[in-house]
Parts: structure tokens; C-alpha cells; sequence
């Protein structure tokens, strides 16, 4: 006995041995389900599925519950407004005929104030739009009668149309008068034209023997002229000839080839001379013109030194001027500094007396009463 130990049970183990068998008795009821063939589906849970099928089914009895109560609602409300769209058709209906009972009675179109605008009888009862060619109805503006467009339209027509027929029969009358005066015409030009031929005739015959007489006389003439052509072209080179011969002479002994320059000498003044003829200047003349050219030259020279001399004096009192001016502004400077000095020593000597007169008022205003202080103010201002 005292070899053998006793097991005492604790609450933890207790747990897990309950633990133990629960998990025990779970995978029994698994191992059930998987490896019952009756039951078992490759690996699905029929179970949960059939919970979802009924739920599902739940679910559409619901919904179809809920669609039924709709359709019955809306078959109810299709109802009512049927009913009262048929109401308020019957409402109108009523109120147009009323209206309509009511215009008949005491609205007709006879009574309307514009009913003569709109009556359909209106033509029928008008006048028509003129009763003669002379209404006085019938007015510019109103457009109703126009050429041609009288009463008496027929009667014109007809009158017309005779009168078209004279017209044509006078028309026929004189064509064919003008037909037989024309076969006269041309009769008379006949006549006339074979009598100008006659006398075309015999005025060719006169005029091919007068040119035949012409050309006689006109060859005779030529012949004439031909031979005092000739002797006249002699006689003009003879002329040419002996003109040349003279101006060949006088060529040679005039002035224009011996350049004499007494040729270019001008009429209007011993200074002036012929272009034409002039064949330049004498000694004298170049002489004088050098001696000219001197001068000038000389002249020009004095000129310059002239210009030069006046410019140095210009600069001479530029300078001088410039030079005073700026002694003048150090001048003015000096005074305005003077014065400024001036100024300021002033300016100093009032401010140091204001500066005392303000400190004794100060004094005078603290040291007396308000009465006594403008007492004295006035006394002192009097």
C-alpha cells in the first residue's frame, strides 16, 4: 500500500481533458459526414446549402409578396385616376357645351361689333366695285379702272377691229399703188440707164482720142525737157566748178587759215570777241592776266592773316571775359557766404532771446496765480 501513489485531478487538467473529447467528438461527427457516401457531395456542406436554399426561397416569396401588394396598389391607383380622368372629361365636356349654349344665346356673331369684317355674306351684300365708267367711287389709289378696262369694252373692241379692217384695206390699196409706181420707176431707170450708156459710149471714144493727142503732145514736151535737162546740168557743174575754184582762193587768202586775229574782233565792243573766230590771246593779254592772278593771290594772303590776327583777338577777349566772369562768381560767392554767416549769427541771436523770453514766461506763468499773470499780461501790453 505505501508503494502505490493516489492521482489527484486539478481543475486545469480537467479543461483539457473536456477539451480533448470535444475535439474527439467533433472530428467523429466529421469524419461522418465525409466518409458517409450517402451524404457526402466532394467536399460540400448539403446542409448549409439547404439553409441557403430556404433562405433563398424565403427571400423571393417575400419579394414576391411585397410586388404583389405594389401591383395591387398600382391597379388601385390606375383605377382612381381612370375614374377621375373620365370625371374631368365629363367635367369639360359639360363646360364647353355650356360655353357653347351660352355664345349661341347670347353671343352670336350678328351682335359682334367687327361682324362686318368677318361676314361671310359680305361680298353678296357689297356693291360691287364699280357700277359705271364714271363713279365717283373709283379713285386713283383704289386701282379699279384701267386702260382698256372700260364698260363699254365690247363695243370699243368691236369699233376697233373695223377700224383695223379699213386700216388693212388701205394698207392693201396702197401697196399695190406703190407696186405699179415702182414698175414705173423702174421702167423710167431703164430707159435712162441705156441712154447713159449711149453716152458713156461716146464720151470713151472722145476721151481715149484725146489721150492719144495728150500722150503726142506730153512725149514731145519730155523730149523737150530731157534736152534742157542735160544742157542745164552742164551748165550748173561749169558753175559748181568755177564756184569751187573761187572759194578755194578765197580760202587760201582769208583770214581763217592765215589765223589772223584781227577776224575775231567784235562789233559790239573792243572786249568782246567772235567765238566762232577767235584763236586765242595775245602776249599782252596772258601778261596782264599772270599779273592779276598775283595780286589776287596777295590779296587772299592778306585776308588770311587779316582773319588770323581778328580770330587771336577774339580769343585774347573770350579769355579776358571768361576770366572776369569767373572772378565775379567768386565774388558773388563770397558775398552769399557773408551773408549766410550773417543770417545764421541772426538767426542764433533771436533764438537764443526767444528761448530766454520763453523760459521767463514759463517762470512768470508757474510762480503767479491765473488773475495776476494775465493782470500783468495786459499791463505789460498796455
Amino acid at each position: 500500500v505505501g508503494s502505490q501513489t493516489m492521482a489527484v485531478a486539478l481543475p486545469k487538467d480537467l479543461r483539457q481533458d473536456a477539451s480533448l473529447a470535444k475535439r474527439r467528438h467533433a472530428e467523429l461527427c466529421r469524419q461522418k459526414r465525409v466518409f458517409n457516401a450517402r451524404n457526402r457531395i466532394i467536399g460540400g456542406d448539403t446542409e448549409a446549402w439547404d439553409v441557403q436554399v430556404h433562405d433563398q426561397k424565403i427571400k423571393e416569396a417575400t419579394e414576391k409578396a411585397r410586388h404583389e401588394t405594389f401591383a395591387a396598389e398600382m391597379k388601385q391607383n390606375d383605377k382612381v385616376m381612370c375614374i377621375l380622368e373620365n370625371r374631368i372629361k365629363r367635367d369639360r365636356k359639360n363646360l364647353c357645351r355650356a360655353i357653347s349654349d351660352f355664345r349661341q344665346s347670347f353671343q352670336k356673331p350678328e351682335t359682334r361689333r367687327e361682324f362686318d369684317l368677318s361676314d361671310p355674306l359680305a361680298l353678296k351684300k357689297d356693291l360691287p366695285a364699280r357700277q359705271s365708267d364714271n363713279d365717283i367711287r373709283n379713285t386713283i389709289s383704289g386701282m379699279q379702272k384701267f386702260m382698256g378696262e372700260d364698260l363699254n369694252f365690247h363695243e370699243r373692241k368691236k369699233f376697233q377691229e373695223e377700224q383695223n379692217r379699213e386700216w388693212s384695206l388701205q394698207q392693201q390699196r396702197e401697196w399695190k399703188n406703190a407696186c405699179a409706181e415702182r414698175k414705173c420707176a423702174e421702167a423710167l431707170s431703164t430707159e435712162t440707164r441705156l441712154q447713159f450708156d449711149e453716152t458713156a459710149k461716146h464720151l470713151q471714144k472722145l476721151e481715149s482720142t484725146t489721150r492719144k493727142a495728150v500722150c503726142a503732145s506730153v512725149k514731145d514736151f519730155n523730149e523737150r525737157q530731157a534736152i534742157e535737162s542735160v544742157e542745164r546740168k552742164k551748165q550748173e557743174k561749169k558753175q559748181e566748178q568755177e564756184d569751187n575754184l573761187a572759194e578755194i582762193t578765197n580760202l587760201l587768202r582769208g583770214d581763217l587759215l592765215s589765223e589772223n586775229p584781227q577776224q575775231a574782233a567784235s562789233s559790239f565792243g573792243p572786249h568782246r570777241v567772235v567765238p566762232d573766230r577767235w584763236k586765242g590771246m595775245t602776249q599782252e593779254q596772258l601778261e596782264q592776266i599772270r599779273l592779276v592772278q598775283k595780286q589776287q593771290v596777295q590779296e587772299k594772303l592778306r585776308l588770311q592773316e587779316e582773319k588770323h590776327q581778328r580770330d587771336l583777338d577774339w580769343d585774347r577777349r573770350r579769355i579776358q571775359g571768361a576770366r572776369a566772369t569767373l572772378l565775379f562768381e567768386r565774388q558773388q560767392r563770397q558775398q552769399q557766404r557773408n551773408l549766410r554767416k550773417a543770417l545764421d549769427s541772426s538767426n542764433l541771436t533771436l533764438a537764443k532771446e526767444q528761448h530766454l523770453q520763453k523760459k521767463y514766461m514759463n517762470e512768470v506763468y508757474t510762480n503767479q496765480p491765473t488773475g495776476d499773470y494775465f493782470t500783468q499780461f495786459n499791463t505789460g501790453s498796455r
